[in-house]
């Protein structure tokens, strides 16, 4: 934090004596995420943080997950298979990473058979990102089930901000090459089209190191190879992205598809056999009109439909005499639905707003298929469902006076097939004592539905009811801006989690889930941001979080208490090359078995050559600079307690615009 006064040119008080034209300079982002309409994020119920596309590329960012790596309190985990996201202290080892929600401009893209959703190469490219929006804490008050302990708003490049076409080509360690062309425009009838399209492939590690499987020092009885998965860690996806907005009117249409080799032979199945890989593909097509019938009302409506397909292959032994020595377990899901939502915003007397929707899915397949690849087959689950969701909310953005804001939403979900209907509020009391300082004083619940994977694919040994998860947040945070372009903040916290869906072991060695565990946690988020005038910028933050298993009365797995971030970029060469340095510190976690990880330094290091002739742009990246040796934690369907990743890497990045 000593590093402000090299941004900030004026303080508080010396705020409070500007005029209105150098309080004009204090520059303060707005966020549409936060309450579903456009807001400066003074006034969003809720701490936010937004991440620009130019800091995406001026620190090479090349997936969603590295993005959200580099934000205060956040921090990734990755199995070789899956990236996923922890918030505030909060992601349990095996978890599909439900509990937040990714929007991509407002469409909801947690799929409705496991709630999950990519953050990998396998959603959308980050060179289509114009901004991402973290929304910390519970929004089930608007946005219903998944809104967790976060929710993450992806707003895309518009037509007219491209302005033509655009082709980029990677290529980077373990074979990996990454290439896109789009185009966008505005047209003079007011049209406004993108399109894009993607290709990535990664040879993956050729040779990955597990002790574990080593059958010199190991006993495990699928060890072999000397402990060396070789050639099992590749990746290809494809992704298509369409935008047309004429006026009112706007059509998207996305779809990612995704094949990954999994080296780590979770699940039991055999080690080093190239056949363990996962499927996943996820589109939609929305349909939305928005109309300012006055400057004091706005309408919006939304239909959409949507998919998304998984498919796992998992390599076992057979049983002693069987016709071939291994088999093939295939995984087979499917998921359709439709979705309508009708939403209006008004503005009453210029300073109070009023928002209030209702929305409905209809989950027209939610079907769930295993089966070993052999004949005759038999399925070991063959479950076919279909639902549906209604909502209703309503938020008021009342001012009190002309300091004081208060922001209060409710809103209430049923579930026809499930646990019936939950109500869920979120309060915002926001204070400006002085000119260029914010405190919130933040409240909400939010909840978590049962997916069908967790109530039909393992079935209990006598009948359940899931309840829903439900988390209570409270939250102080004092934002502090000062002219130009720079701002502090701090944030405390705690927060409950209630009814925590979790796995119960069974005998025979197999397990289903129930409502078992009771968690809560506390914590601090530090934080400095601020540009220089000659361009320089920094981020930089620290978060402390304590977090509490109560069930077994020991600490959070997956939960670390110290993360550190520094982002700096520098440009140089008169603003024609920018050098990106990327810090992120991760303290020790415990482990699901008990034990504790190392905790590590990453350094990442980018150069971005700017404004070559022919609309050309270059950048090169090196990845863990030091290579440094680190793991994730691994899950209960691992046999690794940590999962160790990428050593030092690189990636070289061309883009041409015309």
């Amino acid at each position: 934090m000593g590093g402000a006064s090299a941004f900030a040119t004026a303080s508080s008080d010396e705020l409070a004596e500007l005029s209105l034209e150098q309080l004009m300079s204090v520059k303060i982002a707005s966020v549409s995420g936060a309450s579903k309409f456009e807001q400066k994020v003074t006034r969003a119920p809720s701490s936010v943080t937004i991440v620009t596309a130019d800091e995406i590329a001026n620190f090479g960012h090349r997936t969603l997950g590295e993005v959200l790596a580099s934000v205060r309190g956040l921090y990734v985990s990755n199995d070789s298979n899956y990236i996923y996201l922890g918030i505030r202290g909060f992601l349990r080892p095996g978890d599909y990473d439900s509990r937040k929600l990714v929007l991509i401009d407002g469409h909801r893209m947690n799929e409705n058979i496991f709630d999950s959703t990519e953050l990998s190469q396998g959603t959308l490219d980050v060179g289509l990102i114009d901004r991402v929006e973290i929304i910390r804490g519970p929004s089930s008050s608007v946005y219903g089930s998944s809104a967790f302990n976060g929710v993450l708003n992806i707003v895309t490049r518009r037509g007219r901000q491209l302005d033509g076409g655009e082709i980029s080509t990677e290529f980077g360690s373990f074979g990996a090459t990454k290439a896109r062309v789009s185009y966008g425009k505005l047209f003079k009838n007011e049209l406004e089209l993108l399109i894009s399209a993607t290709r990535y492939q990664s040879d993956g590690r050729g040779a990955i190191y597990y002790p574990e499987f080593d059958q010199r020092i190991s006993d495990n009885p699928r060890a072999r190879n000397d402990g060396v998965a070789q050639n099992a860690d590749s990746e290809d996806a494809k992704k298509l992205f369409g935008s047309i907005k004429y006026r009112d009117l706007t059509v998207t249409a996305y779809y990612a598809a995704r094949d990954k080799q999994v080296p780590t032979a979770s699940f039991d199945t055999l080690f080093n056999d190239p056949r363990e890989t996962t499927y996943d593909a996820r589109g939609y097509v929305d349909v939305r009109y928005d109309r300012e019938v006055t400057p004091q009302l706005h309408l919006q409506g939304r239909a959409a439909y949507d998919s998304y397909a998984y498919r796992g292959d998992y390599p076992f032994p057979s049983e002693p005499g069987a016709a071939s020595p291994t088999y093939v377990n295939h995984d087979d899901t499917l998921g359709e639905w439709l979705s309508l939502e009708g939403q209006a915003t008004a503005t009453l007397a210029g300073k109070h707003t009023f928002l209030a929707g209702a929305e409905v899915r209809q989950n027209l397949h939610q079907n769930q298929y295993s089966y070993d690849l052999v004949e005759p087959r038999i399925y070991n689950v063959a479950d076919e469902r279909d639902s549906r969701i209604f909502g209703a909310y309503a938020q008021g953005e009342i001012a009190l006076h002309r300091d004081v804001l208060l922001n209060a939403g409710l809103r209430y979900d049923h579930y026809t097939d499930s646990f019936g209907g939950t109500f869920n509020p979120r309060v915002a009391l926001i204070y400006d004592p002085v000119a260029g300082t914010t405190i919130k004083a933040l409240y909400g619940t939010a909840y978590r539905a049962p997916n069908p994977y967790e109530r039909f694919y393992y079935p209990p040994p006598a009948p359940i009811e899931l309840r829903p998860e439900k988390i209570h947040s409270y939250e102080l945070a004092l934002d502090q801006y000062f002219a130009g372009d720079s701002r502090a903040s701090v944030s405390v916290y705690r927060y409950s989690v209630h009814d925590l869906i979790s796995q119960v072991p069974l005998p025979a060695g197999d397990f289903y889930f129930d409502n078992m565990r009771l968690y809560s946690a506390t914590g601090v988020e530090l934080e400095f941001e601020g540009r220089s005038a000659h361009g320089t910028h920094l981020r930089t933050s620290y978060a402390f979080e304590r977090g509490r298993d109560h069930v077994n009365d020991r600490e959070m797995s997956n939960s670390p208490r110290h993360l550190a971030k520094l982002n700096l970029a520098q440009p140089l060469l008169h603003d024609r090359l920018t050098a990106g340095l990327e810090l992120q510190y991760m303290g020790s976690v415990r482990t699901y078995t008990g034990t504790a990880t190392d905790d590590f330094l990453l350094t990442n290091l980018t150069f971005r050559l700017l404004h070559l002739p022919g609309g050309l742009e270059l950048s090169a990246s090196i990845y863990n600079l030091f290579d440094t040796a680190y793991g994730y934690v691994g899950a209960e369907e691992h046999a690794q307690r940590t999962i160790p990743q990428k050593g030092r890497n690189f990636r070289l990045k061309a883009t041409l615009r015309f």
